[in-house]
């Protein structure tokens, strides 16, 4: 098989964190980032990056808005929202808009998140 997809994760709990790299690391190669000036940094230093999967409530920058500022730079990522709340009117609206792909519930389901990949990769 080829090279590994590339994921870049951002959330600003350290064990979620963990617990994605965890799960993920086995089949994709995974980024993780504590925030979303922090990922912006991270997808200017790897163009490797496909996939972008974020949370939604972090200190300073969200994750609509992090998404928002990166698809300016880099409109050919996927983009996907983490939360562990319901969907709000602004995860709605961004995805209405096509801002990003899906919205995931924490805890997260491995494999709908596999599958929104596999998905988005084969286009």
């Amino acid at each position: 098989m080829g090279q590994k997809t590339t994921i870049l994760y951002i959330d600003d709990e350290p064990i979620n964190i963990l617990v994605f790299e965890n799960i993920f690391s086995r089949n994709y190669n995974v980024i993780a980032a504590a925030s979303g000036f922090e990922g912006l940094e991270r997808l200017h230093s790897n163009s490797d990056i496909q996939i972008v999967i974020c949370d939604m409530k972090m200190p300073r920058m969200n994750g609509i808005e992090f998404i928002v500022q990166a698809r300016k730079e880099f409109p050919n990522l996927f983009y996907y929202i983490l939360s562990g709340y319901d969907i709000t009117e602004e995860i709605f609206n961004a995805l209405k808009n096509k801002v990003i792909i899906k919205y995931f519930c924490k805890p997260f389901n491995v494999s709908e998140i596999e599958e929104s990949i596999k998905e988005v990769i084969k286009r």
